[in-house]
């Protein structure tokens, strides 16, 4: 940790001062809220990748978060481990949902017949285990979640996830998730 601020037009001149490699923003701040923060971050100091922590995850704010750059959004009842998550996933490059944000957004998709047949032939690239960890990622499950489940190491999961990801053409693991939603339906 490099830098806290008390309000939002703070945590951007601090980022601009430290660039740190990820940071993390709430929605409801002072002076700058949140979204105007993230804005303020893209143009200032847009290598800075942002995450969400907030106890607002409502539909509005997700989309409106994502809308505006944040590589992640996380609820702040959320475990330890899962914030940690965010920010590695954020860092790598990634981006990351909590669980139940992902259901929401998954819930925002409905998949016209076009686009499921679409997701379903894109989906036919995979092998049989690569749909199972696509189908895991659509859940909204971390990599030592996965392998805990197909009893692999995380090693061989984020091998797995990054075939995936190549193959399906899809640049993170929502694009993923939202791709088994429509071919789900």
């Amino acid at each position: 940790m490099v830098a806290t601020a008390a309000d939002g037009a703070a945590a951007v001149r601090v980022a601009v001062r430290h660039r740190p490699d990820v940071a993390l923003v709430d929605i409801t701040m002072p002076v700058l809220d949140g979204l105007a923060a993230l804005d303020e971050l893209r143009r200032q100091a847009p290598e800075v990748r942002t995450v969400v922590l907030t106890s607002f995850g409502t539909e509005p704010n997700v989309l409106r978060a994502l809308q505006h750059g944040a590589a992640g959004f996380v609820l702040k009842h959320c475990a330890p481990d899962e914030l940690i998550r965010a920010v590695r996933a954020a860092h790598d490059g990634d981006a990351y949902l909590s669980p139940e944000v992902t259901r929401l957004v998954l819930g925002m998709v409905t998949p016209a017949a076009g686009r499921r047949g679409a997701a379903t032939e894109r989906l036919a690239v995979l092998s049989p285990r690569e749909s199972e960890i696509a189908g895991l990622i659509a859940e909204g499950r971390s990599n030592a979640d996965i392998g805990r489940r197909v009893h692999m190491s995380e090693a061989t999961i984020k091998t797995y996830v990054s075939r995936v990801l190549t193959k399906l053409d899809c640049g993170n693991r929502v694009e993923v998730a939202i791709l088994v939603r429509d071919a789900t339906g």
